[in-house]
C-alpha cells in the first residue's frame, strides 16, 4: 500500500478540537474533504503527517496556537462609534463585519457587544490563542497526474 506524497489529492475525514476538547470543525456534516497536498489548503503540520499515511490510517496532529491562528491580541478588540456604521446596520453579537484597514486591505471583525453609542468588535480570528488537535483519517489517495 502506498503513502500519500506531495502533489497527490487525498480524501480525508477530520475533526478539529480546541485544547479543552471542544469540536470546532469536522466532516460529519460535509462529508470527506479532498485536499491536494502542497497547495496549502490545510495546516502544514497536518499536510506533513498525511504524507506519511496510507489509506485507512488515523492520526492525531497537535498544533500549538502560535502555529495555528496565532496569539490572541487585545489591541485587535476595538470600539466602533455607531455613526461610523451604515445607517441601516443592525449589528448583533457574533455577527461578522468587513472593514478596511488603513493600508486598504480587508479585515473581518466579529461583533462581541453592542450598545447605543458603539459596537465592540474583535479582529482576532475566533480560534486565535487556541491550541488545536486534528484527528485525521486518510480515506483515499488520488495520484498526481
Amino acid at each position: 500500500m502506498q503513502n500519500a506524497k506531495q502533489g497527490d489529492t487525498v480524501v480525508i475525514d477530520y475533526s478539529v478540537r480546541t485544547g479543552d476538547g471542544t469540536v470546532v470543525g469536522d466532516t460529519k456534516e460535509t462529508g470527506p474533504q479532498a485536499i491536494k497536498l502542497g497547495d496549502g489548503a490545510i495546516f502544514p503540520q497536518v499536510e506533513q503527517r498525511l504524507a506519511d499515511m496510507k489509506v485507512g490510517d488515523q492520526e492525531t496532529v497537535a498544533i500549538e496556537s502560535d502555529k495555528a491562528f496565532g496569539a490572541r491580541r487585545e489591541e485587535m478588540v476595538i470600539d466602533i462609534p455607531r455613526q461610523n456604521l451604515p445607517a441601516d446596520a443592525d449589528p448583533q453579537p457574533g455577527m461578522a463585519l468587513q472593514a478596511q484597514q488603513p493600508d486598504g486591505s480587508a479585515v473581518t471583525l466579529y461583533v462581541v457587544a453592542v450598545d447605543e453609542q458603539s459596537v465592540k468588535a474583535d479582529g482576532n480570528h475566533p480560534l486565535a490563542g487556541e491550541d488545536l488537535s486534528f484527528d485525521v483519517t486518510l480515506r483515499e489517495i488520488q495520484d498526481a497526474a
